[in-house]
């Protein structure tokens, strides 16, 4: 660092905290460590009997923490995203819409690895809204040589670090199963609870159709919606091991590819994944009309972005697939999923 005038010091870097006392009024940092001197702030300055300052004498390959943290943004951020203003070095990066957050965690650990830089980031598929708060990023010291944010950005690559899928214009259709409820002898539950996960993404329904215990009828049913314009099939009822649920054979009988029947979450563990080309047919087992939070809720906004989700995708969520139940839902801000 370098002793000047303080009436030279505009543009200049403070390397330390200047506190200013008023007494009874006021007394703490007026200006921070790594503040830019601007020209409204020299008679503030002087008035604390700063005719002096020390500030940092800028070396050949040496950036200063706002100059690295606005790069170390740069890396993490899609068009999707915005920076906050810089604060002490320190960058939070923002979601102009909304979707689903993906982190690219292997080159985000491999950034981290690298000393004197931290990136701090939500959870991987995490959904998100429009102004969340994604990440933040800073260097750890006041000054840091270019060359580690050069490694950085080599690590990075092209591609960001963080992006935000958009959910895409899917059309619902609900095919809902079971004799008590095709003869009125009780109501259905399950449409209500899918229209409301729907509704959480914008998401249209089409249409729902209640069909009997009759394979025929269901595998009819799947059909008759995916005619009608579905492109997004959700199968309630029938999803247990009773030799009587038929839901999975009449899935199976539309031609639909079978991905997975069952996944490692609780509550969920009944539930399956299909896709008739490019249309995805799921079954919702029942624990979704009573539990607040199922398997239904991590995978819903993926399918929802269009991804194509495989057979290991659903085998990485038992790390993390069990929800406690809280009594007072904090999801997705909980560790389920995670």
């Amino acid at each position: 660092m370098k002793k000047i005038q303080t009436r030279d010091a505009i543009g200049s870097v403070l390397c330390h905290d200047m506190t200013i006392i008023i007494p009874g009024v006021k007394k703490g940092p007026e200006f921070r460590k790594g503040h830019v001197i601007k020209e409204e702030d020299i008679p503030t300055l002087l008035s604390m009997g700063k005719t002096h300052v020390y500030v940092w004498e800028k070396k050949e390959n040496e950036l200063h923490e706002n100059d690295a943290a606005i790069r170390l943004g740069d890396i993490c951020m899609d068009e999707h995203m915005y920076g906050s203003e810089i604060k002490e070095g320190k960058i939070n990066i923002h979601a102009k819409i909304d979707g689903l957050l993906r982190v690219d965690v292997k080159r985000l650990e491999k950034i981290n690895s690298l000393e004197e830089i931290m990136i701090a980031t939500r959870h991987d598929c995490f959904p998100i809204k429009k102004g969340d708060k994604l990440a933040g990023t800073r260097v750890i010291p006041l000054v840091i040589h270019e060359d580690k944010i050069i490694e950085a950005e080599s690590l990075a690559g092209e591609i960001s670090l963080l992006s935000i899928l958009a959910y895409k214009p899917f059309k619902i259709g609900i095919v809902t199963t079971g004799s008590e409820v095709y003869h009125g002898r009780i109501q259905d539950a399950f449409g209500p609870v899918i229209r409301g996960k729907a509704q959480e993404y914008d998401i249209e329904v089409t249409r729902q159709i209640i069909a009997d215990d009759d394979v025929t009828q269901i595998t009819e049913s799947i059909e008759t919606l995916i005619d009608e314009g579905a492109n997004f099939i959700v199968c309630t009822g029938g999803m247990s091991v009773d030799p009587d649920d038929l839901t999975p054979t009449s899935i199976k009988n539309t031609g639909a590819d079978i991905i997975s029947y069952g996944a490692p979450v609780l509550p969920g563990a009944m539930f399956l994944l299909a896709y008739k080309g490019d249309i995805p047919i799921i079954g919702v087992p029942g624990c979704a009309m009573y539990s607040k939070r199922t398997v239904l809720d991590l995978v819903f906004p993926r399918l929802l972005t269009g991804e194509k989700l495989t057979k290991a995708d659903l085998a990485k969520y038992g790390h993390g697939g069990l929800c406690l139940n809280c009594d007072v839902c904090t999801f997705p801000s909980c560790s389920f999923g995670k």
